[in-house]
């Protein structure tokens, strides 16, 4: 057997946050990636001022569909560990990293946690998923009220609606900009 899984847990990905935590960490994660371009907004003053917020609402949408496919690949790897453990003799011996150490286990006790955890990122990822949804209308809502279009790279402006409004003038925003 690969001596990785000699070495199984995945407390690390929590790092100190104890198993019942799981809710305060939820909630702080979408706090900080979900709840920052909310309602409580000043109006715009003039373009640049919009173009900014449109601008930051996009990477906000980016860091969550990051922090979702992050999280996603976490459940996999638990999902590849549990299967690579649950054949084995329970009594087999294992390690465990907790807070920074590494302590011996036996499979039966390190098996549950295991699976508590990955149980606890999917939770982490319908929640994320959640605010992705909620951002997503946040951003069409922002780009409807500021009449927002986006810039094709080649000069072309997508306009969903093909039409256009005399005396109305909109916020174009050039491609989201992937250096951050």
């Amino acid at each position: 057997m690969h001596p990785f899984f000699d070495c199984l847990d995945s407390s690390w990905l929590f790092g100190n946050i104890e198993e019942d935590d799981y809710g305060n960490y939820i909630n702080n994660l979408m706090g900080v990636m979900a709840g920052r371009a909310g309602g409580d907004m000043k109006e715009p003053m003039n373009e640049q001022a919009v173009a900014n917020i449109y601008g930051s609402m996009r990477a906000e949408l980016n860091q969550i569909y990051s922090k979702i496919t992050e999280l996603e690949m976490e459940v996999s790897e638990h999902s590849l560990v549990m299967g690579a453990i649950q054949p084995l003799d329970p009594s087999r011996r294992c390690y465990r990293m907790i807070g920074g150490v590494l302590v011996e286990r036996t499979i039966k006790e390190v098996l549950p946690a295991v699976q508590r955890n990955k149980e606890g990122l999917e939770a982490v990822i319908i929640r994320l998923n959640e605010a992705l949804e909620k951002k997503k209308r946040e951003i069409a809502e922002f780009e409807a009220k500021y009449k927002i279009k986006i810039r094709k790279s080649d000069g072309e402006v997508k306009d969903d609606n093909e039409r256009k409004e005399g005396s109305a003038q909109g916020v174009l925003v050039g491609p989201a900009s992937t250096n951050e």
